[in-house]
């Protein structure tokens, strides 16, 4: 739910990397230093890595399964399970995947009445994820919002290293195992690992490596090519970016910041590095980048305008820089979530979810002396100057050293207060170094394994291997949680509330306890719920906050869940239930008669309000407005 960032951008950075040799146009180019030397021995033949083979189904199956083991837990049983470290997250995007899902009914909205009935919210607002919504509706439709949740945790992870793979090995034509390496690196890091609870805007990265291939595209673009099949490579991989851009903002709009910022810094340096280099790369890149932005532009400017400046929107982040920036110690740290991690490094993050930065001292000593071995290559040079601002940006407004703020004011002091970027969390910077320290790992491994000495072949992927071990992630813990009733899940609900009514669940959801969303989840959001579990404009002045304020029906009855205790019911309590009931417009509310804390109590107090609910198959429905 936190604003996130588009770490995998960071690859982008591999974009410029490449010269025109390497284009496939098959243009005479200068001679690129970033591209592997290649070997004339035998154990690394140019053929062996061209065309689709077993060998790369195979990678792409490891990643695959290696995304299944992760979430195992959760995929044997999603209706009854949730992850453990997020739950509350997990009742947000399951409702905006089962609302995403409606797109295909031909809900088209960008500001929903369906949550927080009857102001709705601003979905853009709320890491809406409408891409992967339409694509698992079929699951959602018939299997549940909660199977495509668990479906897109483990895809996520496995699909984002599939396509670095492919880009690594493909684009860049990497070695297959450093490929390997640094694709399972890019899905799998600690980062990754931690965002997957229920982070699925963060996790959603693998449409990033098709941004930096158009962006390559873009750079080799050989120079000496005839105007017209020039001006159609450039006008057409443009346009495929600005595509890709399109289709990003709608599946993770903040992996799309940090990817664009990243890009952004990544070329600079790279230019000052090599500006012979970039300065041929300049014409193609530029005209590519000016037509994607141009079909970007004309296809988002109505859903930011929405975003920014319509209904339910916010002029700022709900959440505290100072708050969500990373710890120094963290990055040296391990993650609990590792094999190797300890409980107690929890201490060093915001939450479970926002392990961003615990690579392990083992791995920023390779990555070093990766750096130091590979220095002459401008992406390796480029890479890491563009990771260590990021790193620094991810420290906040001001440093934390193991818990204690310094007082020091960090780099990112510079953007606080800046618009969008306000928004964005610090801490998430830190996820930049996924992609740029996987590039640098495959690169350093690619090195060794083309090289004539055996030793060297062997000693460097060991020590890689024996760095990343401790990164290892153990499954993702779960925890058992109640279905929902089959007075929702069999559609019984049509009998109190039309589609696209309101219906009360008793207690009504809150960000304290959103579980009850999960009722309108299970009628695939066919009606609208008060309240909930999102980011609206209701803080001082219009500002974001986390929900809205309670009714006072509302705030009664999560009192009586919480407490157990019965009041004593007023005729004023009745008169202010009977106007929280109009305000929402609501057909009907409802009480779950099982796996309810508290049940007997809140029953006791909904008909010291409303006289008696009627049986209606696992829940008490109380009607209203004659529904």
């Amino acid at each position: 739910m936190h604003t996130g960032l588009l770490v995998r951008v960071t690859v982008v950075r591999v974009t410029t990397l490449p010269s025109a040799a390497e284009n496939s146009e098959g243009a005479e180019q200068p001679k690129n230093t970033d591209r592997p030397a290649q070997s004339s021995t035998p154990h690394t033949p140019v053929s062996a890595r061209r065309g689709p083979g077993l060998a790369d189904l195979s990678v792409c199956a490891a990643l695959l399964l290696a995304g299944v083991a992760l979430t195992h837990r959760l995929l044997v049983s999603p209706t009854n399970r949730a992850l453990a470290l997020n739950p509350h997250d997990q009742a947000l995007v399951e409702w905006l995947l089962a609302q995403g899902g409606r797109f295909w009914t031909g809900d088209l909205h960008l500001v929903s009445h369906l949550l927080n009935a009857p102001d709705g919210i601003n979905l853009l607002s709320n890491a809406s994820m409408v891409v992967l919504g339409v694509i698992l509706a079929p699951v959602t439709f018939t299997l549940g919002a909660p199977v495509s949740f668990a479906i897109a945790v483990a895809g996520n992870l496995a699909a984002t290293g599939i396509a670095w793979y492919l880009l690594l090995s493909r684009t860049l034509r990497l070695h297959r195992a450093a490929a390997a390496t640094g694709a399972a690196f890019c899905a799998y890091a600690p980062g990754m690992v931690s965002q997957a609870n229920a982070h699925l805007h963060i996790t959603a990265q693998w449409l990033v490596p098709a941004v930096v291939w158009c962006v390559v595209r873009l750079a080799r673009t050989p120079g000496d090519l005839p105007r017209l099949r020039w001006m159609r490579r450039v006008a057409g991989t443009g346009a495929l970016l600005g595509a890709i851009v399109c289709v990003q903002l709608f599946l993770g709009e903040e992996v799309l910041f940090l990817t664009a910022a990243t890009l952004a810094l990544f070329c600079l340096v790279y230019a000052l590095i090599t500006p012979k280099r970039a300065g041929r790369a300049f014409r193609p890149l530029a005209s590519g980048l000016a037509v994607g932005a141009t079909l970007a532009v004309l296809v988002l400017a109505y859903p930011l305008s929405v975003q920014f400046s319509g209904p339910q929107h916010v002029p700022n982040g709900p959440f505290s820089p100072d708050f969500f920036s990373a710890d120094l110690r963290g990055f040296w740290s391990f993650s609990p979530l590792s094999w190797f991690g300890i409980p107690a490094a929890a201490r060093l993050v915001s939450g479970p979810a926002e392990y961003n930065t615990f690579f392990g001292v083992p791995l920023l000593l390779v990555i070093v002396g990766a750096v130091g071995w590979l220095w002459r290559r401008p992406v390796v040079l480029a890479s890491a100057v563009t990771g260590l601002i990021m790193a620094a940006l991810a420290l906040g407004p001001r440093i934390v050293v193991n818990g204690t703020r310094t007082g020091q004011s960090g780099p990112y002091r510079l953007l606080h207060g800046l618009p969008v970027i306000d928004g964005a969390l610090p801490t998430r910077f830190a996820l930049v170094l996924i992609p740029v320290f996987a590039i640098v790992l495959a690169m350093m491994i690619d090195r060794a394994l083309r090289d004539d000495r055996r030793d060297l072949r062997l000693l460097v992927p060991a020590i890689a291997a024996l760095a990343l071990l401790p990164l290892v992630p153990k499954p993702l813990p779960t925890i058992e949680r109640a279905p929902a009733p089959r007075f929702f899940t069999e559609g019984q609900w049509r009998e109190c509330v039309r589609p696209g009514g309101v219906l009360v669940p008793a207690p009504l959801p809150n960000p304290g306890n959103p579980d009850k969303m999960r009722w309108a989840t299970a009628a695939n959001a066919a009606f609208a719920i008060p309240e909930g579990f999102f980011i609206g404009p209701y803080a001082a002045g219009g500002r974001a906050s986390i929900g809205i304020y309670s009714r006072p029906t509302s705030q009664l009855l999560n009192a009586v869940e919480r407490t157990g205790m019965v009041p004593e019911i007023t005729a004023a309590d009745q008169d202010r239930a009977r106007e929280d009931i109009a305000y929402w417009g609501a057909s009907c509310l409802v009480l779950a008669d099982r796996d309810q804390v508290n049940g007997v109590q809140l029953r006791q107090t909904l008909e010291a309000l409303f006289g008696p609910g009627r049986q209606a198959a696992d829940v008490t429905v109380w009607r209203f407005n004659g529904a």
